[in-house]
């Protein structure tokens, strides 16, 4: 299946927050963190990394879950849809849930990180997968590279 192009739209379950996005995915991913697994009450995540300068967010977003200096997680005030996150200050990326975009059925994860938390019985067979997260900014990039280069 051919990636999918941008622009992306999407929107939380109530619409009230729409997403507009004018770039190309950096990366996918699922990451199966007991944080993530509680945030989304499923077995893991579905994240679609984009440049953060070409997202724009339409609506009010409140940050909630776990977060610290360098994470940051934003909901929908009313469904209270997990719609994004922040994570590394001025890393100029978003981590978007790509549940929330209307081209989430083809938005395949590439990268499966903290496999050492996944429940004992998801199975993925992706290109590329990691116990806890790539262990360098370089690691990241040669993942991203890989991931625009397929």
């Amino acid at each position: 299946m051919a990636r999918p192009t941008p622009p992306f739209d999407g929107s939380c379950l109530c619409g009230a927050v729409q997403i507009h996005v004018t770039a190309a995915p950096l990366l996918t991913m699922a990451c199966h963190c007991r944080d993530c697994q509680k945030l989304t009450a499923s077995d893991y995540s579905l994240t679609t990394m984009f440049p953060k300068d070409s997202v724009t967010v339409t609506g009010e977003v409140i940050t909630g879950g776990l977060k610290s200096a360098t994470r940051r997680h934003y909901f929908c005030p009313n469904c209270l849809n997990f719609i994004y996150s922040e994570v590394g200050q001025g890393s100029g990326r978003i981590n978007m849930r790509s549940s929330v975009l209307e081209a989430a059925s083809a938005l395949t994860p590439f990268v499966e990180v903290m496999t050492e938390e996944k429940v004992p019985w998801v199975t993925m067979d992706l290109p590329h997968s990691f116990p806890r997260f790539p262990d360098s900014l370089e690691a990241l990039q040669t993942l991203m590279d890989d991931y625009a280069a397929q």
